[in-house]
């Protein structure tokens, strides 16, 4: 759902921007979500961000209703639309859930994490290394695949994270 309201932003704003450079922009700044609230409508209360939701709601609930829009809905048809667009939307604050968290999150403190991750990667290999060394038995042999295998995706999953 959110990514459909971004794509909206985008689409308007190179709408709105046909014929200059930035009419064919692929991205823009997430601070530009905020400037949709300064824009008011004649009335003076309705924003572009509530036009957005508006249009996103009677897109959805059409999409859902089967698409059969015609050129004069009926009232009925209308209210049930916007019905149904408007629990698409209501799903809007589930995606944003993980937002909150990641917003009070430090870049440098999660930097810093994920470097002392690495490292305490590096330590097991040391000590995986030793084990095979040192024991032979089968119990070892078990320990050193599973623990390999163990330290492949944590690798992997690290190097994402760097990244």
């Amino acid at each position: 759902m959110f990514l459909k309201l971004l794509e909206a932003v985008l689409k308007s704003g190179n709408r709105m921007n046909v014929g200059t450079n930035r009419g064919h922009a692929q991205a823009f700044k997430l601070d530009t979500l905020l400037k949709l609230v300064d824009v008011k409508g004649a009335d003076g209360k309705t924003t572009l961000l509530h036009f957005f939701v508006q249009e996103i709601i009677r897109t959805e609930g059409a999409r859902l209703n089967g698409g059969n829009q015609t050129s004069n809905p009926t009232l009925s048809d209308d209210v049930k639309c916007r019905r149904l667009g408007l629990q698409v939307v209501s799903a809007l604050s589930s995606d944003l859930g993980n937002v909150k968290k990641a917003v009070v999150m430090d870049s440098e403190v999660l930097s810093s994490d994920v470097s002392k991750l690495s490292k305490g990667i590096s330590n097991i290999m040391e000590v995986v290394q030793l084990n095979e060394t040192t024991m032979s038995d089968g119990s070892s042999r078990k320990f050193s695949e599973s623990m390999n295998m163990f330290m492949k995706l944590a690798e992997e999953k690290i190097i994402r994270l760097q990244a």
